[in-house]
């Protein structure tokens, strides 16, 4: 099996944020150590020295805040694009994105409409310690009027980044810290996503449907590649958790009639429950047998020593894969 080199996701991701900067002068960053430090994985590298501090803004250890000026800035005519350290840094700022952010355009009856990103480093692959590792994007993805992105290439992240700060409303785009200065990927094909909040088909096939987004995406692909042509998968990268694209994937199992879905957040009150159920409720009759979802279970990320204890890994989803088409 080749493999696809490309730039980075870090890299990619650093790319689109100067061209934004560059374009939009209403865009500004807002960040613990984004400036002078360039993010704790350097992804805002160098965009201080080519912007200045007003453009790229070092913040208070204070993640309430980050998303609170963002809300005030959003409000004046401003485009702030925020950053979380990691994921699990994300709660204290939860009060401001679903009570503040999320409910700006109804609150003046729609005479405003904001637009608010903010970027989040999620899941393992940096062997951190507690609150480093956490893949928490279900959280949002049921809050009403926030958006939330999982990419899993620059290519994906660079046209979320962009629909995002014209969105009119708070988009949390959750980026896969394992994929950060990842180079190498196995092959996806080409084909684009219809609009640039689609899902996107990255594997043609007609044995089962494999939903998946975020980092966990590569395992994916690369279990599909190891099976075939034994077992011929289609792959669908979701990208987004909200709106979930339910469409593309009614589509997909209504040729291949299964449907797996593998996410590395917990599997209880997932993004594969959501879809699950929506498959059901829409093309139970396309079915030839249950959804089944893959994803860890419902417990606190273990120490780096025991992720992969906890993580599902290439070998449990071509497991899950046989035994769905056997």
């Amino acid at each position: 099996m080749g493999a696809a080199r490309a730039a980075s996701l870090a890299e990619s991701i650093n790319t689109t944020l100067a061209d934004l900067l560059e374009q939009d002068p209403r865009v500004l960053l807002l960040g613990e150590d984004i400036g002078r430090l360039g993010g704790v994985f350097r992804v805002t590298r160098g965009l201080r020295d080519r912007f200045g501090p007003d453009r790229v803004r070092d913040a208070l250890l204070a993640e309430s805040t980050i998303v609170g000026q963002a809300v005030g800035l959003a409000l004046s005519g401003l485009v702030p694009v925020c950053e979380i350290q990691f994921d699990g840094f994300t709660y204290p700022a939860a009060n401001q994105l679903v009570t503040q952010a999320a409910r700006i355009g109804d609150r003046w009856g729609g005479r405003i409409r904001p637009s608010i990103v903010v970027r989040i480093p999620t899941g393992a692959g940096g062997r951190t310690v507690e609150h480093h590792s956490e893949a928490s994007e279900a959280l949002f993805a049921g809050c009403p009027g926030i958006s939330v992105a999982c990419p899993s290439t620059g290519e994906d992240a660079d046209q979320i980044l962009r629909y995002a700060v014209t969105a009119g409303a708070p988009v949390v785009v959750y980026e896969p810290i394992r994929l950060y200065w990842r180079r190498t990927s196995p092959p996806r094909d080409p084909e684009p996503a219809a609009s640039p909040t689609s899902a996107r088909i990255l594997r043609r096939g007609r044995d089962l449907t494999v939903a998946t987004y975020g980092a966990i995406t590569h395992e994916v692909l690369e279990a599909a590649h190891d099976l075939a042509p034994d077992v011929d998968a289609e792959v669908v990268d979701l990208r987004w958790a909200a709106p979930l694209d339910v469409d593309t994937v009614l589509r997909s199992v209504g040729r291949t009639g299964r449907l797996l879905v593998v996410h590395e957040g917990t599997k209880d009150y997932g993004v594969g429950a959501e879809l699950a159920a929506s498959i059901a409720d829409r093309g139970f009759d396309l079915l030839r047998g249950p959804v089944r979802r893959l994803a860890p279970a419902r417990r606190g990320f273990p120490p780096a020593d025991f992720a992969k204890d906890h993580l599902i890994g290439v070998q449990d989803i071509k497991d899950g894969m046989l035994e769905m088409t056997k």
